[in-house]
């Protein structure tokens, strides 16, 4: 106790710069440097890990590509391998040339491999038929064919296996593909065959490399035949493999070229295959950024030590005074003094302090400011409240005053012997009342909606005659009363085809409003189409009017009626549901509403 009190008084009396320094080696460096060590360490293993991560995740997309292209091209080798008229043509003994091409020619299965398939680059059937020559896919075998492993492999076993072939191009450069090799048994036949399908490395280039890994393929025991570095073909391996293994994988580090690189290889069994492909994928790149990295954290780890230091020793002489300045204005503030000094000196934490401290003050003063005004914005608003609750009142009209009016005018108007005036005004009533009681509900019955759309149909026959014609078509069985449908949807696009669809028809005018379920259960749909036989669009037109309904253009004044409706299928029932429109000039135009039969039933919502 008595040690602990004198290293106190003694730390008391030094000079406080050194009091600063000797807290800051305590507090500062040492931590620093032993949390600094421990980071570095963490920060490398896991980079490595992430490295590693994203290496094997490229490597298992590789090996997905190819176990799909070996599954496919086997399936290739096995229709080739048994059709009927392949065999036909390595068995046959054909008397001239020309006969032997016209059996190839004639053959569909070659040809529709070789031109469909993007990942074949070429397929070649080796035989020894002394009557076929070369000719397309046929190649007449050789000493040095027979002389190839693979060709002696082929011959001992039946089944498929694959092999890294290589071959010169027109400049004498070597190539390597991968291929397919299969013997094709010829039954009753002296002659031999092997089919050999060369898988396109230009294909594997596009769907197999990546710009931040490099690839390297074996197969089995065989040389390099796919590498993004095009040097490596023809190479071996640049990780040791163990080839006896079932299954090898290694995921590491190793220097290739006299670079550190990041390693995974990992063993594809080929589909239907005894063959194991090898695939090697490089990360030249991740060592080096984990490299630089770790200078970076070193680097910081530094500036954290040195800085510090630097700004304890700047700092020291003045700290006092400007910690007993800010103590000050904070005192001031506490007693509800919001005058604060203009600057305060330094940009270090005490300074950041004290521009909280003006913030807070700001803030202060905003929030008083904002509780005024809102007092203001409250009371303005009960009086505005008040006003429209006086012209709400002041505005109520009462539908039955409207319904009784009309059928007096339509009484006085049957009394004078004007039947077409009394109908006129007796269906204008229909319509009133139907649009008045259904302003606030939220659905109504599909019948109800198809009878006002008849109302509104028969006051248009009484403006045009028999210029536009009304047809309503129902499904058979389909009961109107059971499904419920948001009112006033369908007679703003009945008008909307009116006005716009037929508006250049003098005369032949004809509307169609059909009605069927495009499934009978309740997962279906109800379509609602409504046509009409007017001018219809162009495709601009039609692509503008899609645009307009789906988004809102408070500059224009067409389409705001298709829109309303589009947004209110949307809103009631789904994103999914909509209006669609199909047109064609000269032919006419059709509007389908696709509404959920599930959600119409019982007026469920």
């Amino acid at each position: 106790m008595k040690n602990n009190r004198s290293i106190a008084q003694n730390f008391n009396r030094m000079p406080i710069k050194k009091q600063l320094y000797r807290i800051y080696t305590v507090v500062v460096v040492v931590p620093i440097l032993l949390i600094g060590s421990f980071l570095l360490m963490y920060t490398y293993h896991m980079m490595q890990n992430y490295y590693t991560d994203l290496l094997k995740a490229d490597n298992y997309r590789v090996r997905n590509i190819f176990f799909d292209i070996t599954r496919e091209v086997y399936e290739i080798s096995r229709d080739i391998s048994f059709d009927g008229g392949v065999r036909t043509i390595l068995a046959d003994d054909f008397e001239g040339r020309q006969e032997y091409m016209r059996a190839v020619d004639s053959n569909e299965v070659l040809s529709r491999y070789a031109s469909t398939y993007a990942e074949v680059s070429k397929i070649e059937i080796y035989t020894d038929n002394p009557s076929l020559s070369d000719y397309k896919q046929f190649v007449q075998m050789d000493e040095s064919v027979k002389e190839t492993v693979w060709y002696q492999q082929a011959m001992e076993q039946a089944g498929v296996f694959w092999k890294a072939v290589s071959w010169e191009d027109g400049y004498r450069d070597s190539n390597w593909d991968l291929c397919l090799v299969k013997r094709i048994q010829l039954v009753n036949s002296p002659y031999h065959a092997v089919l050999v399908i060369h898988i396109d490395s230009n294909y594997l280039r596009v769907w197999v490399d990546n710009t931040e890994y490099g690839s390297v393929m074996s197969v089995d025991r065989g040389a390099v035949f796919y590498s993004s570095d095009m040097a490596r073909n023809g190479k071996a391996q640049p990780v040791a493999i163990a080839f006896d293994e079932s299954y090898f994988q290694y995921t590491g580090r190793i220097r290739i070229d006299g670079h550190q690189c990041f390693v995974d290889v990992s063993t594809l069994h080929a589909y239907q295959s005894g063959s194991k492909i090898y695939i090697c994928t490089l990360d030249k790149h991740g060592y080096d950024h984990i490299r630089s990295i770790l200078y970076i954290c070193g680097a910081m780890i530094a500036v954290a030590l040195i800085i510090p230091g630097i700004l304890i020793h700047i700092f020291t002489n003045y700290f006092t005074g400007r910690v007993r300045l800010l103590r000050q204005e904070m005192h001031k503030v506490s007693n509800q003094d919001y005058e604060l000094i203009p600057a305060f000196r330094g940009s270090d934490e005490l300074s950041e302090a004290f521009g909280d401290l003006q913030v807070m003050v700001g803030n202060i003063k905003e929030q008083e400011a904002r509780a005024y005004e809102a007092q203001i914005k409250e009371q303005e608003l009960l009086i505005r409240q008040q006003e429209m609750e006086f012209k709400m009142l002041a505005s109520q009209i009462n539908p039955h005053f409207l319904y009784n009016t009309l059928e007096t005018i339509r009484m006085k108007a049957l009394t004078a012997g004007d039947k077409e005036a009394a109908t006129a005004i007796k269906l204008l009533g229909k319509s009133m009342r139907y649009v008045l009681e259904n302003m606030g509900t939220s659905v109504t019955t599909l019948g109800e909606e198809l009878n006002h759309v008849d109302e509104y149909m028969k006051i248009q026959h009484l403006r045009f005659g028999d210029r536009i014609t009304y047809e309503k078509k129902v499904e058979e069985g389909l009961d109107l009363t059971r499904y419920y449908i948001l009112p006033l949807l369908l007679q703003p696009v009945v008008e909307n085809a009116i006005v716009h669809g037929l508006d250049e028809k003098e005369e032949g005018g004809r509307i169609v409003v059909s009605v069927c379920r495009k499934t009978p259960d309740e997962t279906g749909l109800l379509l609602i189409d409504v046509d009409d036989n007017g001018c219809g669009m162009s495709e601009e037109a039609l692509n503008k009017l899609r645009t307009d309904i789906e988004i809102r253009d408070m500059s224009r004044s067409k389409s705001i009626g298709l829109y309303n409706i589009n947004q209110r299928l949307k809103l009631h029932y789904g994103e999914g549901y909509r209006l669609h429109v199909y047109s064609e000039q000269g032919t006419g135009t059709r509007i389908r509403l696709m509404i959920p039969l599930k959600k119409m039933e019982n007026g469920k919502r």
